[in-house]
């Protein structure tokens, strides 16, 4: 470079930051999620072993080992594929039941060879260390143990995001004043001259792009807030003088009713602008919204066209559980609601069709979220740490609740038997008649593929879903 010459800017440098930044989020994710299987795993291995169990592995991942090392009697290691992890556990299923059949059918072949190999890593000196031979009460303390350490880690994250970061609170500062007022799903919405572009003003084609001189083609009607006068930054400090709540949420409440309630009418806004405070008139206009998220019916309010900023506060530790109630309650709706949502999922994976953004995703969106966080320049870096908290505290979560199906292969499912086990232990004590001993687990194995197929199927659904449909912080 000569003299004088000017160094050259680096263009790519805004873009190349943005693209590292969503590495870290992936990357950050997938350390956060590796280390949540592992705990899981953890809780499975403490309460094995306390109970005198023998445990000969204990694995994060599945696939092809890329690193194991040999402790004691375990072999601790790392799988190639971060999604899942276990720890085996000596004499998962029992020996057969005296008196049980030995007619040759395929499905009792098929139990006896998984019994079999079940059975193969039994040693001689293993004695009453094998799974089955422990009291019930330890196998469900075995198995609860695992998505128990998911739920510490969902309410542990979540108290970090509520006491030590916040969670956002509207103001009574306005963060946006539109020009106009645009109709939902305004094909020109996202456009930054969206209030200069003509579209339909009525009928069914409301918010398609037209051409001015068409029958109702028009420019999108000026917000009643931006004729008024109002402007991003302004504090609303009284409507028709009546004084509004500097309180976060709940002056902002104020406002949204005052505005509902006074279609056409007149509104005399007092705000606080550059330390000064000066009245203006706002004049809302008609809006139908529905009453509700879940109703089909509708009501006329009145509208403005203006947001609210919003800043952090941080809550009081005892906020916790009521917020971990409000999730969890949330959290088994989404659950129960996956069977009916994977025919919309299905749409969007293969046929084009929109995707549901509060249907299910799978660890592949949520990565690529985690990513779009670290990388959206609109985030503070505390915005950022939280969200990240958040979506590990939901992950954990899901963990806890869908372990606990009483389902076979899932905890919930050795749980289940176990508590089989001992009502039926309990009925034949009460009878006079001798404990049929452990509960044949083997016997539902064939369930046990049929599930771990579904779940296959489901995550394959959700990993294309995720690849060329995604959920977008968009």
């Amino acid at each position: 470079m000569g003299p004088g010459a000017r160094p050259r800017r680096d263009h790519r440098r805004p873009e190349l930051s943005g693209i590292l930044l969503t590495i870290l989020g992936i990357v950050a994710f997938a350390l956060g999620l590796l280390f949540s299987i592992g705990f899981h795993e953890a809780g499975h291995f403490f309460w094995a072993r306390k109970f005198g169990m023998r445990v000969p592995q204990f694995m994060v991942g599945f696939g092809p080992t890329i690193w194991s090392r040999t402790r004691g009697e375990t072999e601790y290691g790392l799988k190639a594929v971060p999604l899942g992890g276990y720890i085996r556990i000596v004499g998962m299923i029992p020996p057969a039941e005296e008196g049980e059949s030995k007619r040759a059918t395929r499905m009792r072949k098929f139990i006896a060879e998984v019994r079999g190999q079940a059975l193969n890593d039994v040693r001689p000196d293993d004695g009453g260390r094998v799974f089955y031979a422990k009291p019930w009460w330890q196998r469900v303390i075995v198995m609860f143990a695992g998505p128990f350490h998911n739920l510490i880690l969902a309410v542990l994250f979540f108290t970090v995001v509520l006491v030590g970061f916040g969670v956002p609170e509207s103001t009574t500062t306005l963060a946006r004043v539109p020009d106009c007022v645009l109709p939902a799903g305004a094909e020109s919405a996202g456009r930054a001259d969206a209030c200069e572009v003509p579209i339909v003003t009525t009928g069914a084609d409301a918010g398609q792009i037209c051409t001015e001189g068409e029958p109702d083609c028009a420019l999108p009607a000026e917000s009643p807030a931006s004729r008024a006068g109002l402007r991003a930054g302004d504090t609303i400090l009284a409507l028709d003088g009546e004084p509004i709540s500097r309180e976060t949420d709940v002056g902002w409440q104020q406002v949204q009713d005052a505005i509902r309630r006074s279609a056409d009418t007149r509104v005399v806004f007092t705000i606080e602008r550059d330390g000064e405070e000066r009245d203006l008139t706002v004049t809302p206009i008609e809006n139908r919204v529905y009453l509700s998220a879940d109703s089909e019916q509708t009501s006329v309010v009145g509208y403005v066209g203006i947001s609210p900023a919003q800043t952090y506060v941080q809550q009081s530790i005892t906020e916790v559980p009521a917020f971990l109630g409000d999730v969890v309650a949330r959290s088994v709706d989404k659950l129960v609601e996956i069977p009916q949502r994977v025919p919309a999922l299905f749409g969007a994976a293969f046929l084009g069709e929109e995707r549901d953004p509060q249907g299910p995703i799978g660890v592949v969106g949520v990565s690529r979220i985690s990513g779009e966080v670290f990388a959206f320049e609109s985030f503070t870096t505390t915005e950022k740490i939280s969200y990240f908290f958040q979506l590990l505290a939901g992950v954990n979560l899901v963990l806890f609740l869908f372990n606990l199906l009483p389902i076979y292969p899932l905890d919930g499912g050795h749980i289940a038997g176990a508590l089989y086990e001992k009502a039926r232990s309990t009925v034949a004590r009460l009878r006079g008649r001798p404990d049929p001993g452990p509960f044949d687990i083997a016997r539902l194995m064939p369930v046990a593929y049929v599930v771990a197929g579904l779940f296959l199927a489901l995550s394959a659904l959700l990993f294309v879903a995720d690849i060329v449909n995604p959920i977008t912080l968009g």
